[in-house]
């Protein structure tokens, strides 16, 4: 089953960053009391490294065993390590090696410089998934694009439609780089809690999509991923601009 999305406004950027990094630590912290450790997926761009960098000064967060979560992304650009365009090394910026993470929980996407092909390293990373027991991942927080793409699922892309495992290699991204790897759909709809964090009024045509009742994944990927616990879309009020059908929390 998967549930269906709430939807909570904040005012501005920071605050949305501020909020959604305080209801990290709490999901964190309940999925350590349920299972003993937990599994994140991450996402970049600057909403990603802002709620990091929330996340490295949100009160309680020592609440956390931060040695025994699990750190994945969403998706990654075939870049080589340390390449300031890679959605980690971004993470890594905003604060997250000041969390107390342990090292060999990070799990990182493959570049150029360790593999010998995207497909290589989508390979590898579904291989990683499936060893550390993240096929279903506590939360999974996601960006959005200004043309609703999730991870690196693009508009009718045939990525979209890859079964079977949970990472793919994609190639000719509509916005550069053309190399990438990306969850699956498949991946994503088993995670337990996923969360859209979206800010700034160039995303509100696409939020309003995603949200809007009947829209089809393969136009709108956004509308697709859904929790099969909860799933969010925390959004700040310029994103919200073009919701309907919908009644959000304004926090």
């Amino acid at each position: 089953m998967s549930s269906a999305p709430s939807v909570v406004v904040h005012p501005d950027k920071q605050s949305l960053a501020d909020a959604a990094a305080a209801r990290l630590v709490t999901a964190l912290v309940d999925a350590q009391a349920a299972r003993g450790e937990a599994h994140v997926a991450l996402t970049g761009g600057s909403m990603g490294s802002a709620i990091i960098a929330s996340l490295c000064e949100v009160p309680g967060r020592s609440a956390v065993d931060w040695s025994r979560v699990n750190v994945w992304w969403g998706d990654e650009r075939y870049l080589p390590a340390g390449d300031a365009d890679r959605n980690d090394t971004q993470n890594d910026a905003a604060g997250l090696a000041s969390l107390g993470l342990d090292a060999t929980r990070i799990h990182r996407v493959a570049g150029p410089d360790t593999s010998d092909s995207a497909e290589d390293s989508a390979e590898a990373y579904a291989a990683e998934l499936r060893e550390h027991g993240a096929a279903a991942f506590d939360v999974v927080l996601l960006g959005v694009g200004p043309d609703g793409h999730v991870a690196s699922l693009f508009p009718h892309h045939p990525a979209q439609r890859t079964t079977g495992t949970p990472a793919v290699a994609v190639h000719d991204s509509p916005k550069p780089p053309p190399d990438r790897v990306s969850l699956t759909f498949e991946c994503l709809d088993r995670a337990l809690e996923v969360w859209f964090l979206v800010a700034g009024a160039d995303k509100a045509v696409a939020v309003g999509a995603a949200l809007a009742s009947g829209a089809d994944r393969w136009d709108v990927p956004a509308a697709g991923p859904r929790g099969s616990i909860a799933t969010r879309w925390l959004i700040d009020a310029d994103a919200a601009t073009a919701v309907t059908g919908t009644e959000p929390r304004h926090d």
